[in-house]
């Protein structure tokens, strides 16, 4: 099996198979029609160099054994002025150009563009060769010399336009079977009456004739956009062949320069279309599968967002339950002790009063007194017990928040609106921490006289969502601290675990803050009032 393929892929089988099929296309010559040229330049452009000889060898046999069939028997000159020259010029020119990168690609309109300008190069050469050649056998009539000239330059690019992208599809980028299906069936749907339409016009007077023609490339325009390039080169050959029989066997009329001069620069725009429209569907195909690797990269990071959010808010939770915890051992050891030692220095005043220590008594029970101050501070700052008492709505509107601000001399306005008892635990301990840890702040470094607290919580797309809107109106942040200092932060980072949004806004005067908690809607205590 790979000895019979590597027979016919040989030089000689190769060069024979070429000779024939330009043999095959010799009848379909016109002066400014030559689908020969096209053939030349699209196999040499696509086969090694290592068969460049056998074919131009077979082309060159097969044009000598057509003169004598045809009964013009050819001399040496003739051969050496007349067959040779051209297929020798076309072979020096694609040798250089592909020596230069030219690649036969037609991906995009760039590469489709440098392609057919080297093949108007090439036929310009290959035009100019026949010219010079001619002068050399006989002299050369001056009338018509520069028609003639542009109408075989026009034949030359006719031909590589409408054989060259059909030899690059099948020898490089064959179809697969579904899109030489979808060519099929759009042939027999677009085409086969575009053709017939053609014929009946062409049978008509010189307008509709004309009418025709452009016509006829509205198929190749719809092959184009439909199939890219592809479509537009096989549309376009068979919408030429068809034009070209409809004139040899029905109309008997030889279409004028014109005719093929509009064939050329509409097919020149028909695959510059199909190239364009190819790359732009790579270009959507590539950006379709960006869009799913990034949105996979996207849900990856969601994915780990959550963890790490679930993972914040566990270590919240446990700090809370390990300050509650720590709260209730205070009360019961320390608490218990500390009632212990104030109730037998009460037993023990009458007799320190005997023995003229009164003073001493006095003294400890101040000391013990502000023991159980502290004892409170620090029980209040790890779990407030006005939370789990009265709820949140109470304790930001009537408990330690207010008693601290009004210490200070300032004002403090609330405005609370909606049901707690929608929010999860955490999320009601978080909002008055955060209270909590504004009034201190304004307190401590704000030198304001009013602070604002406002608390909104409602449902939205089956969320339960609060809206904590704090401010005051004192001298507020530094300029080169952004972010606040470790109070801030702490807050940042205390609403962050809990999926929330925190916002420090830039006023005129003091400091707002505007922070967004969120909170799955679902059966809570109802002892929150």
């Amino acid at each position: 099996m790979r000895l019979k393929l590597s027979f016919l892929t040989s030089g000689p089988m190769v060069g024979l198979g070429y000779g024939l099929l330009w043999g095959l296309l010799w009848p379909t010559t016109q002066p400014d029609w030559t689908l020969q040229f096209g053939l030349r330049f699209g196999v040499l452009l696509l086969s090694p160099f290592r068969y460049w000889g056998w074919l131009i060898g077979a082309e060159l046999v097969a044009a000598v054994s057509i003169e004598y069939w045809y009964g013009y028997t050819p001399d040496w000159q003739t051969f050496l002025f007349g067959d040779l020259p051209q297929p020798l010029a076309v072979a020096l020119c694609l040798g250089l150009l592909r020596r230069a990168n030219l690649r036969p690609n037609m991906r995009d309109p760039e590469e489709v563009s440098r392609l057919l300008l080297a093949g108007g190069f090439t036929g310009a050469v290959a035009t100019a060769t026949d010219a010079l050649m001619m002068a050399l056998l006989s002299e050369l009539p001056s009338t018509g010399l520069l028609e003639g000239f542009g109408n075989e330059m026009l034949g030359n690019y006719v031909g590589l336009l409408l054989i060259v992208p059909p030899l690059i599809m099948l020898w490089r980028t064959r179809p697969s079977k579904q899109e030489v299906s979808e060519l099929l069936m759009d042939g027999l749907l677009v085409m086969l009456p575009a053709l017939v339409i053609l014929l009946i016009l062409t049978e008509q007077a010189a307008p509709q004739r004309e009418f025709a023609r452009i016509l006829s490339l509205a198929p190749v325009l719809f092959f184009a956009f439909r199939h890219g390039w592809r479509g537009a080169s096989l549309s376009m050959l068979v919408s030429s062949l068809g034009m070209a029989v409809v004139d040899r066997v029905f109309t008997h009329v030889i279409p004028t320069a014109s005719s093929h001069m509009f064939l050329a620069v509409a097919g020149t725009g028909a695959l510059m279309l199909g190239s364009a429209t190819d790359a732009l569907r790579r270009s959507s195909a590539r950006m379709a599968e960006q869009n799913v690797y990034l949105a996979a990269v996207n849900r990856r990071l969601d994915h780990l967002a959550r963890q790490l959010r679930d993972a914040a808010r566990g270590n919240l939770q446990t700090e809370e339950n390990q300050r509650r915890h720590m709260a209730a051992e205070l009360h019961d050891e320390l608490g218990q002790n500390l009632t212990a030692i104030q109730t037998h220095v009460k037993l023990a005043q009458n007799r320190l009063k005997q023995a003229g220590m009164e003073d001493i008594g006095t003294s400890i029970n101040g000391i013990l007194a502000h023991m159980r101050r502290a004892l409170h501070r620090v029980m209040d700052d790890l779990r407030p017990a006005v939370l789990d008492e009265f709820g949140l709505m109470r304790a930001l509107d009537e408990g330690p928040i207010r008693d601290l601000l009004a210490t200070a001399g300032m004002i403090y306005h609330t405005e609370l609106h909606g049901d707690p008892r929608m929010l999860e635990e955490d999320i009601r301990t978080a909002i008055y921490r955060l209270a909590q840890e504004s009034a201190t702040n304004a307190v401590k470094h704000a030198q304001a006289t009013e602070f604002r607290l406002r608390l909104r919580i409602g449902e939205r797309a089956g969320a339960a969502m609060a809206l904590l809107d704090i401010r005051d109106n004192g001298v507020g942040l530094p300029e080169r601290v952004p972010r606040g200092g470790r109070g801030l932060q702490g807050m940042r980072d205390r609403v962050t675990s809990l999926g929330g949004l925190f916002r420090l806004r830039p006023d005129h005067q003091g400091v707002h803050l505007r922070i967004l908690l969120r909170s799955s809607i679902a059966k809570r205590e109802t002892s929150d009032l």
